[in-house]
């Protein structure tokens, strides 16, 4: 039996079952039981807080889309100039992958799961555009000639690195190679102007 999440009110509760099982297991694998028991809540109490499954896994996501940009901006605000910042980005993404119940992307994973109708397809096309915009306006800043090519080309990198990392069973060795093939791309985009941003 799993054990019952006991702190927080019965919303937190039930987002924190929510996050701990739709990412490990699966949006549509893990039922709604399952993440009531899990929280240790009643049914009404889902239901006084979410409209349902599909509002209770976009919760999930907005979440999920919160920290993905915690954590990236943070690690964007100890570096200075525009390139140590897009790398910044990757190293962001390394340090998600370095955690031990690393599964991939949420968004991509959820994203294949869900019906074309479901709410949270829409937060899972924010937190890649937000990634991609942040991605095309450092590019812009250090210098490159086409920063909106240059951020397409970064989040491809990106979004391989955790296929990647998902699929081959080593985050390490994809985020090093996802940090290496952004060097190049950057490189090449604004050769040594970036360096001096």
């Amino acid at each position: 039996m799993e054990k019952t999440i006991s702190r927080g009110s019965a919303r937190e509760r039930l987002l924190a079952a929510a996050e701990e099982l739709f990412y490990q297991e699966g949006v549509q694998t893990v039922g709604i039981d399952r993440v009531i028991e899990r929280a240790g809540v009643a049914k009404a109490s889902l239901y006084g807080n979410f409209k349902g499954k599909d509002d209770l896994v976009r919760a999930y996501l907005e979440s999920r889309y919160a920290a993905r940009i915690a954590a990236i901006q943070a690690k964007v605000a100890t570096r200075k100039t525009p390139r140590e910042k897009l790398l910044a980005i990757f190293d962001a993404m390394a340090d998600a992958m370095a955690k031990p119940n690393y599964r991939g992307c949420a968004f991509m994973r959820a994203s294949a799961e869900m019906g074309a109708d479901a709410s949270g397809l829409q937060v899972c096309r924010d937190a890649r555009r937000w990634t991609r915009d942040l991605l095309s306006s450092l590019a812009k800043e250090a210098g490159a000639a086409d920063p909106e090519v240059l951020g397409r080309q970064l989040h491809l990198v990106y979004d391989g690195a955790a296929a990647s990392a998902q699929l081959d069973g080593n985050p390490p060795a994809a985020a090093a190679a996802a940090k290496a093939t952004a060097i190049r791309l950057i490189d090449l985009a604004c050769g040594k102007r970036a360096a001096r941003k």
